[in-house]
């Protein structure tokens, strides 16, 4: 999986870890006991959420292990395009083609996941497996080497992070909802209608969410 700084590459910062324990931690999926697994899935705000960094949001989680989680928003489109040397990415660029706001940290590093056309079990100098037919791919790569694996990429800018234990109580606290991705929730086409989107498709008390007004004073 790959973070760029324009550019460097992404790797969950493991603080205070040797690099064979960072290795056998994602090798083992390390968690803390009780908690919810959150890789691979989406988080969706609950709201009121008071941090409007993530009010009605829909994060896609990239890691959760005992050192934290991280993942990012992508429901918050931006106007900024892809500026030279990565705008040779433009035509894998899944629409609207913009760079999306992905978190409040790191606001200067890029993150860019693609949709593999099939299920890609092991990484390669461009692409690393996250979950499903999600992948992350090395901006610092051709286009042209990764085109035939993969339907499209988003870019987005920093990303979503937490420390340890904290979004375990976040969510204890009813402030995320944990919910089941679907392979186009990260490349989809009407983003700013993704919050309800995933909320309605759950039935029951979520699709009732779903309908919630903006303000909610005024319900």
């Amino acid at each position: 999986m790959t973070i760029h700084r324009f550019v460097w590459s992404y790797n969950f910062p493991d603080v205070g870890r040797s690099c064979d324990d960072r290795v056998r931690l994602r090798q083992n999926g390390t968690v803390l006991p009780g908690s919810v697994l959150t890789k691979g899935r989406l988080l969706v705000a609950t709201p009121p959420l008071e941090d409007p960094n993530f009010d009605r949001t829909v994060v896609y989680m990239l890691e959760h292990h005992d050192d934290g989680a991280l993942g990012v928003v992508i429901n918050r489109p931006t106007d900024e395009p892809l500026a030279d040397p990565l705008d040779r990415w433009d035509s894998l660029q899944a629409a609207p083609g913009s760079i999306f706001l992905g978190g409040p940290v790191e606001p200067d590093a890029l993150i860019a996941l693609g949709l593999a056309k099939t299920p890609i079990t092991e990484a390669t100098e461009e692409l690393s497996p996250v979950a499903g037919l999600v992948v992350s791919a090395d901006l610092t790569t051709d286009p042209a080497l990764v085109a035939a694996t993969v339907n499209s990429i988003r870019v987005f800018r920093g990303y979503a992070g937490w420390g340890p234990g904290q979004l375990e109580g976040e969510i204890d606290a009813g402030a995320w909802l944990v919910l089941d991705a679907e392979p186009g929730d990260v490349f989809a086409g009407e983003p700013d209608e993704l919050w309800r989107a995933v909320l309605r498709r759950q039935g029951g008390r979520h699709a009732w969410l779903a309908t919630a007004p903006e303000d909610l004073s005024s319900n």
